[in-house]
């Protein structure tokens, strides 16, 4: 069973989510201050974060940015639920690590879809092994990449991302193909947030600055390598 972290400063909103969380077959504890999440992750890391943004204590954003920097808990999946509906929020939020991110009012059904995907995708595992793009590697058992030796702290989703980019090497990826294949469900939220993460990819490893190319209106390719 998954167990679901909830940070959520509205009693009512918190007991919906964390009823039909459990009514799904999930565990679900609930948080209401910001400054007790971090806390609660390094001492019982969930299988997931379910985020509100405007939180008493620290704000969501700060606690995203917190949860990244740490190599323990760089990977484990957040969905940001919050009230603000701007895009420059929710390109902050996925800028930050979101791997999702939902708008008060919201779905109960959508969120728990968006859960057991997002659980489903980080939990995948693919053929045991390690997949390289040169100096790159990706460990599919260990949930680690190194580029020339060195490990990367990647997001669950841009752990996937990388890894089916490299699956699909020479190949024009659209947006909404990448959307579809690597979020596994039709995200409402904008294509935006594939660019979002492509460039943290580039930032965090510098060989895709150049090799993940830019397909103008399309979409990215990564491109082949030669066999040597």
């Amino acid at each position: 069973m998954s167990h679901i972290l909830i940070v959520e400063d509205d009693r009512d909103i918190a007991e919906l989510i964390r009823h039909y969380l459990v009514r799904a077959g999930h565990g679900a504890d609930i948080l209401s201050s910001g400054a007790d999440v971090l806390p609660r992750i390094r001492s019982h890391r969930p299988d997931l974060l379910v985020l509100d943004l405007m939180l008493p204590g620290l704000h969501g954003l700060e606690i995203c940015q917190a949860i990244r920097r740490e190599p323990a808990t760089a990977d484990l999946p957040i969905i940001v639920v919050t009230a603000r509906a701007e895009e420059s929020d929710r390109v902050a939020g996925l800028e930050l690590g979101a791997d999702d991110y939902l708008t008060k009012p919201f779905s109960p059904k959508e969120l728990v879809a968006r859960v057991a995907a997002l659980l489903r995708r980080a939990g995948r595992r693919t053929a045991a092994g390690v997949s390289t793009y040169g100096p790159i590697a990706i460990d599919r058992d260990r949930h680690v990449v190194t580029d020339a030796g060195r490990e990367v702290a990647l997001t669950a989703k841009e752990f996937l991302l990388l890894e089916y980019l490299i699956q699909h090497p020479g190949r024009v990826l659209s947006r909404d193909r990448l959307l579809s294949e690597v979020w596994d469900y039709q995200y409402t939220g904008g294509t935006r947030t594939v660019d979002v993460h492509v460039r943290r990819l580039r930032e965090k490893i510098p060989l895709l600055a150049e090799a993940l190319v830019t397909v103008k209106q399309f979409g990215y390719k990564l491109a082949e390598r030669s066999q040597e």
